[in-house]
């Protein structure tokens, strides 16, 4: 009777599935690159926001062989304003030994596949089960949620949990058709299973559901707890026939290998004008006068929240010639440089001001 019961879940499932699911484009092919990019542009990130980025990719990058073969610099370029810009670096690591070890294919074993750059255990079984119909079951955000309020867990949403969902799971996974289940259970879990105020009487599922029959499915799972981080930052906006100073980040640590406008965090009881002074003469070497505020802007990353203050200023003496990694670019060379979010809000604003100028950006 279990058996049936678990089996019925499943076409009950696949059932709302087939009537209800969005058509978008990643779920138009079983191409496992296509389903790659999107699984790895779709952490952290909604599907709105993605759809017009993956798009763009595929017409930059439609291959393995395409992406192996690009620079990073150009990578990253493709992928700003996505975030989690180690996402990106793992997708052309992976491309590249790909082409090396693979012929260009993506392997179809797991242990094979698990081995590469940014392929954890969700993304590898989501490529698996969607392109090659793999028995692999995945656990994300949406899906978490889902089999909690099933299972009925009140602990938080975290990956603490999974190990206790696989085992519950195991019953209900179709003998066949992995690759619909999963997506079936992430679309129930964005579209029906919502986080707030989720639409019990259109889940195909609810019977099998004991928060809904506990009153809890509101409450359960538990929110996570989080502290962000707030950060005061200033920016050297510097101008010269033209064109702005910038300057490249480090190859490691937080939005490495991108570009932005010299500055840094403002210390504890320093003003903003001294704080820009300081940072100024540590990156650059050099000397500025001539200070305005031009801007604010704020911006909102994983762990921390940063207010960025642009001044416009003038560098009294050049950069020193020790310090490199920086280069004079005009407004319309910007669009070759990879830049972090905040730093693009800077840019919109120096465009629109050059327009108000009546100058061309």
């Amino acid at each position: 009777m279990a058996v049936d019961r678990q089996s019925r879940f499943s076409r009950k499932l696949l059932k709302w599935y087939a009537t209800h699911h969005r058509k978008l484009p990643w779920r138009q092919t079983r191409d496992p690159y296509k389903i790659w990019i999107s699984e790895v542009m779709l952490q952290q990130t909604t599907v709105p926001a993605v759809i017009p980025y993956y798009e763009k990719w595929l017409s930059q990058f439609p291959d393995v062989q395409t992406l192996s073969a690009a620079p990073l610099q150009q990578v990253l370029k493709a992928w700003q304003g996505l975030g989690y810009y180690q996402r990106a670096k793992n997708l052309h690591r992976s491309a590249r030994i790909l082409l090396e070890k693979h012929e260009g294919k993506i392997p179809e074993d797991y242990d094979e596949l698990i081995k590469l750059p940014g392929f954890g255990p969700y993304t590898t079984a989501a490529v698996l089960s969607i392109a090659y119909d793999k028995p692999f079951p995945v656990i994300d955000a949406n899906v978490r949620r889902v089999w909690m309020r099933i299972m009925g867990k009140t602990k938080e949403s975290t990956p603490k949990a999974d190990k206790d969902i696989f085992k519950f799971m195991k019953p209900f996974l179709p003998p066949e058709k992995m690759g619909i289940f999963n997506q079936a259970v992430m679309e129930m879990g964005s579209l029906v299973c919502r986080p707030k105020s989720p639409l019990c009487l259109l889940c195909p599922v609810q019977e099998y559901c004991k928060a809904f029959t506990m009153g809890e499915q509101e409450i359960i799972p538990r929110p996570q707890k989080r502290s962000y981080r707030k950060i005061e930052a200033v920016i050297g906006i510097m101008e010269k026939q033209g064109k702005y100073l910038i300057q490249k980040r480090p190859p490691t640590g937080l939005l490495s290998d991108l570009w932005e406008f010299p500055g840094g965090k403002r210390q504890k009881n320093e003003t903003l004008e001294q704080a820009l002074h300081r940072e100024i003469k540590e990156e650059l070497g050099a000397e500025i006068d001539r200070i305005q505020l031009l801007t604010q802007v704020n911006h909102a990353y994983t762990q921390f929240q940063v207010k960025l203050f642009a001044f416009q200023c003038l560098l009294k003496t050049d950069p020193s010639p020790t310090k490199d990694g920086h280069r004079w670019v005009s407004l319309r060379g910007m669009k070759k440089y990879p830049f972090p979010s905040g730093s693009a809000k800077i840019i919109q604003f120096l465009e629109k001001r050059e327009k108000e100028r009546g100058g061309h950006p």
